[in-house]
């Protein structure tokens, strides 16, 4: 997929860089994988209700809102240390714009309560206004991944689900239980694939998360 053009500033330093948006809550920026802090997205392949019955692709929709914003202008982020997988996490800005403020404002991704209070007043803007994932009470991001993560984990080797694939072009990535191209995913040990038992794991052996968006 294309990549953005794009510079992205951490700690006061500008680093000519691509962008490319990874779904709705992560980005890769030359080389380096932003989680942006304070925000839970909807997975890619997740989908949320609609009222009166019926989905939409929700997942989908953060992904579309990321790439616009991101090209909009050049990218700075405030370094906030590291997560669990060993991530960047960031807060983004484009121009003075608060990405993550931006993707909860639109009801397009949760305020990450379990971890910040940052973007609270924005999701609680969202709701009442019915915008986006409050148009109807929907599965939560990290309730999507929990339930695919234990299905999965029943059935693979050692209870390790994420599947660490090797392209045609050499590019090591891997696909956790909640990709949208999981089931379709072989494995092939012979060929140097593997199995890996968490995204950190998998990060620290040189496989990445597929770029959902551009």
């Amino acid at each position: 997929m294309a990549a953005l053009a794009a510079y992205a500033i951490f700690t006061g330093v500008a680093l000519a860089a691509e962008v490319h948006v990874i779904d709705g809550d992560t980005l890769r920026v030359d080389g380096k994988t932003i989680r942006i802090f304070g925000i839970d997205a909807p997975e890619a392949g997740q989908s949320c209700r609609k009222p009166g019955g019926g989905t939409w692709q929700c997942g989908q929709a953060a992904i579309s809102q990321m790439e616009k914003a991101v090209a909009e202008g050049d990218v700075t982020c405030d370094d906030r240390g590291l997560d669990v997988y060993g991530r960047t996490l960031g807060v983004c800005k484009i121009a003075g714009l608060d990405l993550g403020r931006l993707m909860v404002k639109e009801g397009l991704a949760w305020a990450f309560r379990r971890y910040s209070e940052d973007y609270v007043d924005a999701e609680d803007e969202a709701r009442a206004a019915a915008v986006g994932i409050w148009e109807q009470e929907s599965e939560a991001p990290w309730e999507f991944r929990q339930h695919r993560w234990d299905v999965a984990a029943q059935k693979a080797p050692e209870g390790c689900p994420i599947k660490g694939n090797i392209n045609k072009k050499g590019e090591h990535i891997y696909h956790a239980p909640w990709s949208p191209w999981y089931s379709r995913t072989k494995v092939s040990v012979e060929n140097g694939e593997r199995w890996f038992c968490d995204e950190g794991e998998a990060i620290k052996a040189g496989w990445r998360a597929p770029y959902w968006g551009r």
